[in-house]
Formats: C-alpha cells, structure tokens, sequence
C-alpha cells in the first residue's frame, strides 16, 4: 500500500498531506457531540495517510447553499489554511457537488466531504475482487454528479486522499463512459451475488447455523474471530482495517458447528452508496441466524456507537434478527464501572476480551444458549452393547441427561436436524422444534 503523500516544496521530497477539518455543530446538538465527530474525522483522516494540522467548527441552523458554511466563515478558514500550507480540506457533512466547486474555488486547494474520505480508505484497504468492484462502482456513483468540478483541473490533476483507486481513472472521461463503467460494474457484482449465493447454499446443504460478526469500526471484530477460530484475518487498531469478509468454522463446546464471518465495520454517517455497493457482503449480515453484537466499551462514544451499528442493521434490512451484545475490551483500565452502566440497559450483554481471552468462555456458553433454538432435542434408549453409538451422540450433539441403569441407557441431547435420522432406531419419544417450546 503506497502512503499518502503530497509533494513538499519544489523538492523531490514527500510529506503526508496535511488536512484540515470542517465540522459543522447544529442548533439542536451538544458541543461534545461535534468534538467525539471531529475526534473520529481525525481517525479516518489518519487511516488514509494524512496528517491534521487544525479544525474549525461552525454554528448554524442550516447549510447556506453555496458554501454550506457560510462564506464569512468559509473566508476565515481558508486564510487559516492558507497560513498552515494546507493541501486538504475535509468537511464532515456531505457537500454538494456545487458547494464543493465553490468552496475548492475559496480554498485553493483540494475539497473533500466525509463520503470521499471513507471512499478513499476503502479504495485501499479492498483485496478482493468483490471488494474492489464494490469500491469502483461506488466511487464513480460519487463521482458522476460531480465530474464538472474535475473539468478544469484535469491538466493539473491531483493524487492523495480521495483522488485514487480504480474510479481514479474515470475522472478522464465523460459522463457517458462513466455511466457505461458503472452499468458494467453493476453487472459483474450481480455474477459475483449469484456466486456469493451459490457458497451459502452449499454451507447451508451443511445445515451449519450461521453467526455474523458485527460492530462499529475498530471495536475489535477481527480480533475476536481471531480469538474464537484460530483465523489469521488482519487486525489493526484502525478505522477499517478490513474490508472483505472472512469466514470460519467455530465449534462450540456443546459440539455444534457455527460458520462464523467477521464483516465490514460500520461508522456514523456510513454513506448510503457504500451500503448500497456492499449489498453482496452485507447479505451475510442479513441471512444470519445470529448476530454477535461487538462494542469497544472502553470508547467514551460507546453507546453512539451502538444506535449507530442498529441504524446500519435498518438500512440493510436485518433489524430484529437474533442477537447477542458483546462489550469487548474489558482489559482495558477503568471500564468495570462503564461494563456494569451498560449492562443495566443490556442485561444479556457477556464482556470480553478478544485481546487477552478474558470472558471467551462466556461468550461460547452465551452463543450455544442462543443458538440452541434451531437444534432438535432427542430422547433416546440406546443399549450399552451400543458403545459406538452412544460415543457418536457425544461427539456430534450435546448430551444433556444420560442415565445408565437399566437394560438401556436413557439419553437426552440436542443435535443439528439433519443428524437426528443416525438415532431414528433409539428414538424414545422425539421433539421437534426443541427449545421453542420451552425444552
């Protein structure tokens, strides 16, 4: 991955690109509300390679058409800019295609809104195949209103934040091409659906329940799939450190086999497009029979977080789904008070530590307990010339009474549907639908 760099001087030399922030604090929020934005603007700009040299805020109870900020104000930060050798502006809304002309017009320099930004880091974090046509369509979607504003500076084009990835090199072309690109990407993703749905079928054919790892980004997804199955999947301590989905087997200690998959972390404000170009990955999300809910507990946005994560569950469709809170980073110094908060208006919530594997034991019980309604419960009478047997019912299912006097064993235990038919022969009285009815 190339770092993000802007030319220092009249030199050969390389420096980060140094960025300033633009929030916007309404009427009806709270200061420390625009000072938690402004701290994960920083993070995001960090996870892109650049470095934030100041920030502005501005009051208002409106955006102002032309500048969003205001042109008084507008003024004010661009002499600051100017005065610290700015390359960068990023504004925390989304701006207008418009607003973004006239503001780089002030500026004199490169405009970028939140929705670029995120863009930017997800044009470098994509591995995949799927994860790069996902980025491109939703780069050029962004891009497509706005090519007028590339017009005039396609002589003098500008690389670094927000300028690159595979939609870089539309921005030489006519809204035409683009829309012909985009049709085209379009369509690929719709192959790339069809083999997405092809790999689940075939993992459901396993009838293996599947659990879905969600959270804010940066609240520790990886490192707790990590944890769970032994997967080496990429875990940094920043802002999407992974993009593409990662799944695994995990095997509980009842014996029941989870397809377990880490997916793409979630943000305020997360742009509309990108879960709209992420709907391949984001189905994982949505035909998952359980959702393992991951907080950084130690964060002090710790419940924004959370209202954020449920508003993304909305918009893709897997609200009410099954699901199990998980307030991770319990080592960390201090948050035993924020846990026991937390836990009175999340009373099922198990703390963890992905890191050290604190609570993990916990974290397996409370995934089995809510996974146990789609097993089946057997009551069995297997004789004890049947060793075998009784050893298989052990290993593949969870043995909750067994009772060995008498001329037969007497057995009760859970098992995935499609093993009951192995112990039709021993079958002493059979419930179906196990646990949903109280059993």
């Amino acid at each position: 991955m190339k770092a993000l760099v802007s030319s220092a001087g009249g030199g050969s030399g390389k420096r980060p690109e140094r960025v300033f922030l633009v929030a916007v604090e309404w009427k009806d929020e709270q200061v420390w509300d625009v000072r938690d934005s402004l701290a994960e603007l920083h993070e995001l700009v960090a996870s892109a390679g650049g470095s934030v040299v100041g920030n502005g805020t501005q009051r208002l109870d409106a955006p102002v058409a032309s500048t969003y900020i205001g042109s008084g104000k507008a003024a004010e930060f661009a002499g600051r800019c100017k005065g610290e050798s700015v390359d960068t502006v990023v504004f925390d809304e989304e701006l207008s295609p418009a607003q973004a002309r006239n503001l780089e017009a002030l500026f004199e320099c490169k405009i970028l809104d939140r929705t670029s930004l995120i863009l930017d880091i997800f044009a470098q974090r994509a591995r995949t195949r799927e994860g790069k046509l996902q980025i491109e369509l939703a780069q050029l979607e962004h891009l497509l209103p706005r090519l007028t504003r590339f017009w005039g500076h396609l002589s003098r084009q500008k690389g670094g934040i927000g300028m690159r990835g595979d939609g870089e090199t539309q921005l030489e072309t006519d809204r035409r091409r683009v829309q012909d690109r985009i049709a085209r990407l379009q369509r690929e993703l719709d192959e790339v659906r069809q083999h997405r749905s092809t790999q689940r079928e075939g993992r459901q054919r396993r009838l293996w329940p599947l659990a879905s790892i969600v959270g804010y980004t940066n609240a520790g997804k990886s490192t707790l799939l990590n944890r769970l199955t032994g997967a080496s999947a990429l875990a940094e301590d920043k802002l999407f450190a992974t993009l593409d989905p990662t799944t695994r087997r995990l095997r509980l200690p009842t014996n029941q086999n989870v397809l377990l998959t880490d997916t793409v972390g979630f943000i305020k404000k997360l742009p509309h497009g990108l879960v709209e170009a992420f709907k391949a990955t984001l189905e994982e999300v949505v035909l998952a029979d359980l959702l393992i809910h991951v907080v950084d507990v130690s964060h002090p946005s710790a419940e924004e977080h959370i209202l954020a994560v449920e508003s993304v569950l909305r918009e893709i469709g897997a609200e009410g789904r099954a699901s199990l809170m998980v307030f991770n980073k319990m080592d960390a110094f201090g948050v035993e008070e924020r846990i026991r908060q937390f836990r009175e208006r999340h009373p099922a919530a198990v703390a963890v530590s992905a890191k050290t594997g604190q609570g993990v034991d916990d974290l397996l019980a409370a995934i089995g307990a809510a996974l146990r309604p789609i097993r089946q419960l057997l009551e069995l009478q297997i004789p004890h010339s049947e060793a075998a047997t009784i050893a298989r019912l052990h290993e593949i299912g969870e043995v909750v009474e067994c009772d060995y006097d008498g001329p037969q064993v007497r057995l009760k235990a859970r098992v995935q549907p499609h093993h009951a038919r192995e112990f039709a022969a021993f079958a002493a009285v059979e419930t179906p639908g196990a646990e949903k009815n109280g059993q």
